[in-house]
């Protein structure tokens, strides 16, 4: 009892009150089934099932390197091009799906949302983790290719690799619950993120060099090009698989653990924003509903 003869009630919660994405670790149970239910239903009642993973990013990467590298030839001074293009292609996979699912998640359970309460960011965040279990089959047959073509990494590539997949995931949540939370009541934003998606794969070096861009646009817009965090995401995979397996010198961004700090920057800001965002809108979400 307090001094006025009250109930002491600092050891309760107020309901609907929390500390956003810091409370989902609160909720790990709860993060774990929702992985768990994404990852069971993903391919409920396919024949292939999780082959699926092997195949579609396979025949990404087939229809890729017959158009782009083949066709256009594109693949003009970039020597081992299938390692270097599908190094590119997972990164950017992982980001496409990763924040296409996160906007896609409040709405997707709005069941759960309207009845009880627990802290929305779980959806999100969930998708996302979803979303990195399902590219470890991508990186897995990345990395068989590149031990076949006698990759041998160092510790600092690896790093790399590491820092490029904390990049890609930070920005995806970010996104995620930044247009997420703005899809509960204005439908758009899922079609603007189709749109940002579909840019997402020609705004960064995938399908060619960076020193393309850097030849062909005024100094300032490679700049602004080489700030995008999902090109430094990807030039650290290229310099972690694809560097390593070829035979001859390679021209590599200037600066690039600086172009990586950079990023990763924005991709911390870009999730406090969405944070943010996420936090202001989440009153009107059962409701929006």
């Amino acid at each position: 009892m307090s001094q006025y003869g009250l109930p002491d009630r600092s050891a309760f919660a107020v309901p609907g009150v929390g500390r956003g994405v810091l409370d989902v670790f609160s909720y790990r149970y709860l993060l774990r089934l929702l992985v768990r239910k994404g990852i069971l239903t993903r391919y409920h009642g396919s024949v292939l099932g999780w082959a699926w993973s092997y195949v579609k990013p396979a025949a990404q990467f087939l229809i890729y390197y017959l158009v782009m590298g083949v066709f256009l030839n594109l693949n003009r001074g970039i020597d081992a091009f299938p390692v270097y293009l599908f190094s590119g292609i997972v990164v950017v996979n992982l980001f496409n799906e990763a924040f296409g699912n996160a906007t896609k998640s409040i709405v997707n359970n709005k069941a759960l949302v309207k009845k009880i309460y627990l802290p929305r960011e779980l959806f999100p965040i969930a998708d996302v983790f979803i979303a990195f279990v399902h590219f470890l089959p991508q990186l897995s047959i990345l990395i068989v290719v590149c031990l076949v073509v006698g990759w041998v990494p160092t510790v600092l590539h690896l790093a790399g690799a590491l820092l490029a997949m904390l990049i890609v995931l930070l920005l995806a949540t970010g996104l995620g619950m930044l247009f997420g939370s703005v899809n509960v009541s204005f439908r758009d934003s899922q079609n603007l993120v189709e749109l940002i998606l579909l840019f997402a794969t020609w705004t960064s070096p995938v399908l060619y060099s960076f020193t393309m861009v850097r030849d062909k646009v005024p100094t300032w817009l490679f700049d602004l090009y080489m700030a995008n965090p999902l090109t430094a995401a990807v030039e650290l995979f290229h310099s972690a698989f694809w560097y390593p397996t070829i035979a001859g010198p390679a021209e590599r961004p200037e600066n690039l653990w600086g172009l990586a700090g950079l990023a990763l920057a924005i991709s911390i800001v870009t999730l406090l924003v969405g944070q943010f965002v996420f936090r202001r809108l989440e009153g009107r979400f059962a409701q929006d509903l």
